[in-house]
């Protein structure tokens, strides 16, 4: 690609756990007939998204309420996942050019008693809890027991994660983190989970319990350069909102603002947007996984990405000549399926700026990588090991691109 037609700012906003539609391997994760977008659509009788549809978000898959017609600008498509496992760190790997043979360990009936034991030896400690669980419901469940003994309580989910929870008046909040820190460093080998999370509360009783905006997330390091790494080793800029800065555990990043819910993180985005810096703009939406996804909410889901579909033309305001956002997604989590997981979906891609293309159909991308690949070409870096860049598919045949 002719250097004249790159870009200088790439915002990839990722819609946490919004699936566009079962993935080919779909079955063997339980996950036949999971379509975040489509089903949620369906529960609620259709969805009201018209900047979305103008972009191309009604062809990505059948969506109540926003048809393909309305495509007007932009590109849009469609990535299979490729790495094993249907989690947050997996996903946003992979959108960084990091492919998993494995997943990460998981744990339905608990932790070993070996490490358990160890824990509690390291943090002076005991625990209660060690089952797999909703974060909401065992605070209620062992949150006085908690109080009463000051035992922190350990628990996992479908992910592979170790979560600590406990009131932040019974265990300060360092604390917490130090236990997670420990926690952190016991879990390697075969027993290596892919986050460490603190989960700290308040309440004076289970029906007060409610969990503070304190938590954090220790991921594994990345096992080989990430394109956040390799953005830095070129003397880029990286810029990340939400939870990103804990998913690649603080590497590959000049600037950070960790943000907790959608409104604070797409105010964040808009912030960082108004400063002048070359490279990657890497924004984390949580809550239609957190609050809507795992709670089986199709009507909070869906209210949420009509949220944020008012806040698109804002951010479009916002954009220079020589700006590029993609919005993806890191797995689904529908929430019309009976349990509370993650749901092993494709995810939606959309791509627009000033200068895309317009009704560009990206099709269906053998990988989340892709969007690594694209940045890659971009800022001419070295490119991940697997992924194909659709870079040449949304520029202009103009001569370049000023700002």
């Amino acid at each position: 690609m002719n250097v004249s037609r790159t870009f200088q700012r790439i915002v990839v906003i990722v819609l946490d756990g919004v699936g566009a539609g079962e993935a080919p391997d779909a079955a063997d994760y339980g996950d036949v007939g999971s379509n975040s977008l489509g089903n949620t659509a369906r529960a609620v009788g259709g969805l009201n998204l018209p900047n979305l549809a103008r972009l191309g978000f009604g062809g990505i898959t059948p969506i109540e309420g926003v048809p393909a017609s309305l495509h007007r600008c932009g590109a849009f498509g469609k990535c299979i996942p490729r790495s094993a496992g249907k989690d947050t760190v997996t996903g946003h790997w992979e959108l960084m050019g990091i492919r998993l043979s494995l997943p990460f360990p998981t744990y339905p009936n608990g932790f070993p008693a070996d490490v358990i034991e160890e824990f509690e030896r390291q943090t002076g400690r005991k625990t209660i809890g060690n089952i797999a669980a909703s974060g909401t419901a065992i605070i209620q469940e062992l949150g006085e027991q908690h109080q009463q003994t000051g035992a922190l309580i350990v628990y996992t989910s479908a992910d592979s994660v170790f979560q600590i929870a406990a009131h932040e008046e019974i265990v300060p909040v360092e604390e917490l983190y130090q236990a997670c820190e420990i926690a952190r460093d016991l879990l390697a080998g075969d027993h290596a989970v892919g986050r460490v999370i603190a989960r700290p509360f308040l309440g004076a009783d289970s029906s007060t319990f409610h969990r503070t905006n304190n938590r954090k997330d220790y991921a594994l390091q990345p096992p080989e350069a990430t394109t956040l790494d390799k953005l830095i080793a070129a003397g880029k800029t990286v810029c990340t909102v939400g939870k990103i800065d804990d998913i690649f555990a603080h590497r590959g990043i000049t600037r950070s603002n960790h943000t907790h819910d959608n409104a604070s993180s797409c105010d964040a985005a808009l912030k960082f947007l108004k400063d002048d810096f070359e490279g990657l703009l890497f924004v984390n939406l949580i809550e239609f996984d957190m609050i809507y996804g795992h709670r089986n909410d199709p009507r909070g889901y869906g209210d949420a990405l009509e949220a944020f579909d008012r806040k698109l033309p804002e951010l479009e305001a916002q954009l220079r000549t020589t700006d590029l956002v993609i919005i993806a997604a890191d797995h689904g989590v529908d929430p019309t399926t009976p349990g509370t997981d993650h749901t092993r979906e494709h995810i939606p891609l959309l791509a627009f700026g000033p200068r895309i293309n317009c009704k560009i159909n990206l099709g269906i991308r053998e990988t989340y990588s892709d969007v690594a690949a694209t940045i890659a070409e971009n800022f001419h870096l070295p490119p991940p090991s697997f992924g194909s860049s659709f870079l040449s598919s949304l520029v202009p045949d103009s001569p370049s691109i000023s700002p």
